[in-house]
């Protein structure tokens, strides 16, 4: 049977991050995992998280100057000081709360070096994170137009070459849903590989009931390949979080 975990960054986001862990609990939620927690104090949120007894899975290293269209710093020519402070303040904060992963985002660029400076930066992260796991994400072209990383293969690749076995793929069933076609295929494909996965329907980015993609095949698909792990709900609810929660039961 799934287990699931509450991505916070989009559910109960009218709470601040301790009562959102909170209502997770509440709702049946096996995990917790986040963006940008970093305006709620950490020892508040480890507090909830030691109460609820819910693992955080994750978090991501912060954006940059999001009104100038920043999406992450890790890739960008110029900026690896920033990066660097980025990812250092991350894992500070997954180290305080007992995060377990933290997603290094790339950002927006197409500079010819971007490549070279995004896995320079990602050696950084994987030799800071110890005994925690580095996290890249493919962001599709659609909502996230320019974002470097943008496709399973140039990620695997990025994998592949640093070679660390502390950095995974964070497989996003949506993103992987708009872009790339065969979500199950992939699933099976880049295994050995995956770090954690997400979901939300394709194409609107709502709970998984509806859409293009059948989710009740793809979690099947999830558990013949023995995945243990909680799934990452990271989905716009649409409305009130509780709500939209029928799901869990009928995907369960």
């Amino acid at each position: 049977m799934p287990r699931f975990s509450a991505n916070l960054g989009f559910l109960w986001t009218e709470l601040d991050l301790p009562d959102a862990i909170l209502a997770a609990a509440s709702a049946g939620f096996d995990a917790v995992e986040c963006h940008w927690p970093y305006g709620a104090d950490p020892d508040i949120v480890h507090a909830a998280l030691l109460e609820t007894q819910l693992p955080m899975l994750g978090l991501n290293t912060r954006r940059g100057d999001v009104a100038a269209g920043e999406n992450g710093l890790s890739a960008l020519p110029g900026r690896e000081i920033e990066a660097r402070a980025a990812i250092d303040e991350a894992f500070d904060y997954a180290e305080a709360v007992g995060a377990e992963a933290v997603h290094v985002m790339a950002g927006v660029t197409d500079a010819p070096v971007a490549a070279e400076v995004f896995e320079t930066n990602l050696r950084y992260a994987v030799a800071r994170a110890g005994r925690r796991m580095v996290l890249i994400e493919p962001l599709n072209r659609f909502d996230t137009p320019g974002y470097f990383l943008s496709n399973l293969s140039q990620a695997r690749d990025i994998i592949e070459r640093i070679g660390a076995p502390n950095l995974k793929l964070m497989f996003d069933c949506y993103h992987v849903g708009r872009t790339e076609g065969d979500v199950a295929a992939e699933l099976k494909a880049l295994l050995p590989h995956i770090g954690h996965i997400q979901f939300a329907s394709v194409p609107d980015r709502g709970a998984p009931q509806g859409g293009t993609l059948d989710y009740g095949a793809v979690f099947e698909t999830i558990d013949t390949l023995g995945w243990q792990r909680p799934l990452g709900a990271e989905y716009r609810p649409g409305g009130p979080t509780e709500a939209s929660l029928g799901w869990m039961t009928n995907l369960r």
